[in-house]
């Protein structure tokens, strides 16, 4: 098991969390399932670091590799921490997701570049507070470098892919209403999903690069000819995403590895309120890993 001070973790830039469908890369290298240790806890699953398209990369399996937590279950946290760990800097989120938009059809990509949060009774969606504060700048939460890496990765891909647009987070595990639905079209939303936000809102506060793959399954249940959602129909469509998602991955990873930095590798630079001399021995020791380096 892994721990902060174990000196033999390798340096991995490049992370993948896989959602619904996506629990392993059939084109993965495989070098090693490391069980990791987080002051958050466990992380969904064991981390597979391996290569891809020649790159080091880390793959976390967002609900177990067994699907096990739902969605509010999600050790959001701790997956981020473990990652950090690793020296990740760029994490590419591969999410199933219904559409609320006629032109973005199951079997398209959508890399969104705003979030609602709709959730309530979460886990904790920062990693502040316990004498140490901290309010990160989030009006664009998804890193503009690694979308454009993704898009172009897309299309040479062959994928149908539409660039920008609002992911709402719903609270789930049930699928929306049909009010719901209709309320969150009218407010001009695009696609609709479980997981992304806390993700999106941890991996900023520690400094590491986050953009949303969105692969859609279904019409959630405002389109007329799909008035439900069902299992079966968005596995059915989970299968086809997975192998295109892969797809994508591949012409994806070598664009990132050659990126330079990102403004969200340094979010933290003057959003830390409270002065290091009053943070708390315990919190500082805790976050250490994300803001020891701002402790002057």
């Amino acid at each position: 098991m892994s721990s902060l001070s174990d000196s033999t973790l390798p340096k991995v830039k490049i992370a993948c969390i896989g959602g619904s469908g996506l629990y392993n890369l059939e084109a993965f290298e495989l070098q090693e399932d490391r069980e990791m240790h987080t002051p958050f806890g466990a992380p969904s699953d064991k981390i597979r670091i391996g290569t891809l398209a020649g790159q080091p990369v880390a793959f976390l399996p967002r609900h177990g590799r067994h699907h096990s937590y739902l969605p509010a279950e999600v050790p959001h946290r701790a997956n981020i921490h473990a990652l950090k760990q690793l020296g990740v800097e760029w994490i590419i989120s591969i999410s199933a997701v219904g559409s609320l938009r006629e032109e973005k059809a199951p079997g398209h990509v959508v890399l969104p570049d705003q979030f609602v949060d709709r959730t309530k009774g979460r886990a904790p969606c920062t990693f502040f507070g316990r004498g140490i504060v901290a309010h990160i700048a989030f009006a664009h939460p998804v890193s503009h470098l690694l979308q454009e890496a993704l898009y172009d990765a897309s299309l040479e891909a062959g994928a149908t892919v539409h660039k920008g647009g609002t992911y709402v987070n719903m609270e789930g595990p049930q699928f929306s209403t049909l009010a719901e639905s209709n309320t969150y079209r009218a407010a001009g939303y695009d696609i609709i999903g479980m997981t992304n936000v806390v993700e999106a809102k941890l991996a900023r506060e520690a400094e590491m690069a986050y953009a949303t793959m969105a692969m859609v399954t279904d019409y959630d249940c405002w389109h007329p000819e799909h008035d439900s959602v069902t299992v079966e129909s968005v596995i059915g469509w989970l299968r086809k995403n997975t192998a295109l998602s892969q797809q994508v991955l591949l012409k994806a990873i070598p664009k990132i590895a050659a990126l330079g930095p990102c403004p969200s590798h340094t979010a933290l630079k003057n959003a830390i309120l409270t002065q290091p001399a009053h943070w708390p021995a315990e919190t500082a020791a805790k976050l250490d890993l994300i803001i020891g380096k701002y402790r002057g």
